[in-house]
């Protein structure tokens, strides 16, 4: 778009001057830009915004006054309206202080800025003229670039987002003065530049090595680990669940450059990204207080805003103690498990976030915890335990791949003194069935067994005659149902693909029949 300069009349003149700016606003995880219009006329003094502003928005004039002042400029007595255009949409958020101000200072001739038009401009303004971070500045580069001019000035406190955006001329400022050079054309930019691969591999402060016993839980893991499975872990307190659950993320493979981006531009939205970081290398894991509302799992707020399970977007969402969860909170969690995506309505927008996660639950037996365990005696009656399970409904548990049960550990395990495999040997076989997966699902928008569909499993999950028996004598003894036959297809696929087979066997179709508890239960 090209820039409109201000006219050359006076304010006595009593014509209006008008200019115009760039910025940007986040709408789900996609930014759009905006034009930011404002008008000095004659009239009684004022100052309104129109377009669709929230509150943030609104007070944008009480920030930006002391903001030009205390800058050494001086804040019009006339008439001002600054426009928000497209007006079809709600505009949020600080953002829009940096470019208010940009053009009110261009429209009350104080400044020639004739370049206002080819950048796009965002930061909250402080009182004093200092330029604060924002939320959402990834996905407002990348807006920038593809939509706008290609140049963004923004907060010092954002140029690490901004910077792994390429082709992209990144102007990072700290006050309202320097975002006046850098429209003079005094300032030089900072060019954005593709991230390449991970450059190195995480370090992790927790590893398998130090799990002592549960070989059989530990397999199970890497089961789903590898093919993306949810799990549940059921055993009683001390076992060692919420142990091997934070050790989880240790035997993932490493996040590809789209995956950095994707989860980067979650965290970037939600204002949860640190001050140093460009991209997140480590796939999340996310642990939500078992009073963590619906809204809060899934996203919500009269501006949606992710949720837990799209924090969580390629990596892992830990729900300890489940049946602690509400009902509800526990319910919402189906439609992302399926799909992998969540949807908001709102009445002016319906937005998605992706939440394509690892759900990795544990829960105690009863709610004692004992129930079942050999050394020490359960003191619930069969109706609490059985009303504390069932707060676990039966469609959550037929999403959930795989259910383990966790067995105390013994003293033999216990007083062992050599570690056990560690994180990097899993890490490696799991990568290894990742590269499979990725190969066989070349060209698809799939990423790990987990995600196959009915067709997939049709073309990819051919049992041979004993595995197809086998299942089949499963299925009526414990009564599975549909969905739950095809998970202990993903999972036979899996194993299979973990001892790199082309195809899957019997012993594979056992193993994953195993990993079906509660449905024994």
């Amino acid at each position: 778009m090209s820039s409109i300069s201000s006219t050359s009349k006076t304010p006595s003149e009593g014509a209006g001057r008008f200019a115009r700016a760039l910025s940007c606003t986040v709408m789900g995880l996609e930014a759009h830009l905006v034009c930011v219009e404002v008008d000095e006329s004659g009239g009684l003094p004022s100052f309104s915004i129109v377009g669709l502003p929230d509150k943030s928005v609104s007070e944008a004039k009480e920030r930006v006054k002391p903001a030009v002042t205390n800058s050494g400029y001086r804040f019009s007595s006339r008439k001002i309206i600054v426009n928000l255009a497209p007006a079809e949409f709600r505009k949020e958020g600080p953002a829009f202080d940096l470019p208010i101000a940009l053009a009110l200072l261009c429209a009350t001739g104080q400044v020639d800025m004739l370049r206002l038009g080819d950048f796009v401009a965002l930061g909250e303004l402080s009182l004093n003229g200092t330029v604060r971070g924002v939320r959402g500045a990834l996905p407002m580069a990348l807006a920038a670039r593809d939509e706008g001019p290609g140049r963004l000035i923004l907060p010092r406190e954002n140029v690490n987002e901004a910077a792994v955006v390429d082709d992209l001329e990144v102007y990072p400022v700290e006050t309202l003065g320097e975002a006046l050079e850098v429209l003079r054309g005094e300032a030089t930019p900072l060019r954005g530049k593709s991230p390449a691969g991970s450059e190195c591999e995480p370090v992790w402060d927790v590893d398998f090595a130090e799990i002592k016993g549960q070989e059989l839980v530990k397999r199970a893991l890497e089961v789903a680990a590898a093919g993306g499975h949810n799990i549940l872990m059921m055993g009683p307190p001390g076992s060692g669940k919420t142990m091997l659950a934070r050790r989880i993320p240790t035997i993932l493979p490493s996040l590809s450059v789209e995956e950095s981006i994707e989860v980067t531009k979650i965290y970037s939205v939600s204002g949860k990204l640190r001050g140093a970081a460009t991209l997140i290398r480590e796939r999340p894991f996310r642990a939500p207080h078992h009073s963590t509302s619906p809204p809060g799992l899934v996203g919500g707020g009269t501006v949606p805003r992710p949720g837990e399970v799209s924090l969580a977007h390629r990596g892992v969402l830990f729900l300890d103690e489940m049946p602690e969860f509400q009902r509800g909170a526990l319910e919402v969690l189906r439609q992302p498990m399926e799909s992998g995506q969540v949807t908001i309505p709102r009445a002016r927008m319906t937005l998605t976030f992706p939440a394509s996660f690892m759900l990795v639950g544990a829960l105690n037996p009863c709610p004692c915890g004992f129930w079942g365990d050999l050394q020490r005696a359960c003191t619930c009656r069969d109706g609490a335990r059985r009303k504390y399970l069932r707060k676990l409904s039966g469609p959550l548990i037929d999403r959930i791949d795989i259910q383990i049960e966790v067995p105390r550990l013994t003293v033999e395990n216990l007083c062992r003194t050599h570690d056990g495999e560690g994180s990097r040997a899993i890490r490696a076989r799991v990568a290894g069935a990742r590269r499979i997966q990725e190969s066989r699902f070349a060209g698809r928008p799939l990423s790990c067994n987990a995600e196959m569909a009915p067709a997939d499993l049709r073309q990819w999950c051919r049992l041979p005659a004993e595995g197809q028996r086998l299942l089949q004598c499963a299925v009526k003894s414990m009564s599975l149902s549909a969905r739950a036959y095809d998970r202990i297809l993903k999972v036979a696929r899996t194993i299979a693909d973990l001892a790199g087979r082309k195809s899957i066997s019997a012993d594979d179709v056992a193993e994953a029949v195993g990993y079906r508890s509660l449905d024994r239960q």
